[in-house]
This record gives C-alpha cells, structure tokens and sequence, in this order.
C-alpha cells in the first residue's frame, strides 16, 4: 500500500456549521468503496464532519462518535452507500484495525476512520485524509492518495484554498 500523500489544499472552518458543511461537499464526491481517513485534536469536528457526510448521504441512524463501540455501520435508506464510521483512538495499531474486518464491507460503504492514520494506511492505496485542527477555528486540511482522487477537483469541490 503507498502511504505518499499528496496535499489538495486547506479550508477555514469558522464554526460548527462551516464544520458541517464540509461533510456535507463531501457527500456530493464520495462513492462506494472510499476510505476517508480523519485526524485531529479532540473536539476539532471530526464526528461533526462525519455526522454531516452521514446525513447528506441519506443512512439511517444518528451518526456519534463510536468511541466506546469503535465501528459502527449505518445502513443506506435510499441508492448511496452505506457508511461505516470507526474510531480508532483506543486501538494498537493495524492488526486490531484489521480485527474489525472492515474488508468485509470496504466495497459497498464509504468508511470514515478517525484517529486512523497510522494505521488505516494499509486498507486502501486510495484514501482522502482529511485533518482538522483548533477548536473554535478550525482549519481542515484535505490530502489525497492514490489514483481515485487524482483527477478530481477537490479545491472548487470541497471550497479549498
């Protein structure tokens, strides 16, 4: 798995709302199949983001941190996929990550791992990373690998700088 990250831009997150609209751009790119890697300081937005992407893509269940569960997946209520959301912070590393047996669904969901780099490199060769520091501004940081994200326009998609 190739671990070379290439950097697509930043974007300004004034609040909560601004936090929320990034899940929700997002959701207008995703597809079945994606890893979507979130890394960040406690309380940085990353269940809020993800919580946001869950809603926009239309799953069933409130999305919350699975901090105490780990994983947990939310089925489609309509066409799009279904989204597994995964909190690694208290696991290991990879082979507790990959106890999960993520590969089972990796293929008919998009699958959010916070707290997973590091670890979640070696799921999938493409992976959007997405960073999040502060806690009132927030900035997002937006880095790609792989051929999936190579010819999409994530600065006009995602509003990146």
């Amino acid at each position: 798995m190739s671990d070379d990250l290439r950097l697509r831009g930043t974007r300004y997150l004034p609040d909560a709302e601004a936090t929320a609209d990034l899940g929700r751009a997002l959701a207008r790119i995703v597809r079945r199949g994606d890893v979507i890697v979130m890394t960040g300081d406690l309380g940085a937005g990353k269940t809020t983001t993800t919580r946001a992407l869950g809603e926009a893509l239309g799953v069933r269940g409130d999305v919350t941190s699975p901090t105490f569960v780990i994983a947990r997946e939310h089925p489609s209520l309509g066409e799009g996929p279904a989204l597994v959301h995964v909190d690694a912070y208290r696991l290991g590393g990879f082979g507790e990550l990959d106890d999960l047996d993520l590969d089972t669904s990796l293929d008919d969901a998009v699958t959010v791992i916070e707290w997973g780099a590091g670890m979640a490199e070696a799921l999938s060769d493409d992976r959007l990373h997405l960073t999040l520091t502060g806690l009132d501004d927030r900035t997002a940081t937006i880095e790609t690998a792989g051929e999936r994200w190579a010819d999409i326009d994530l600065a006009s998609e995602l509003g990146l700088d």
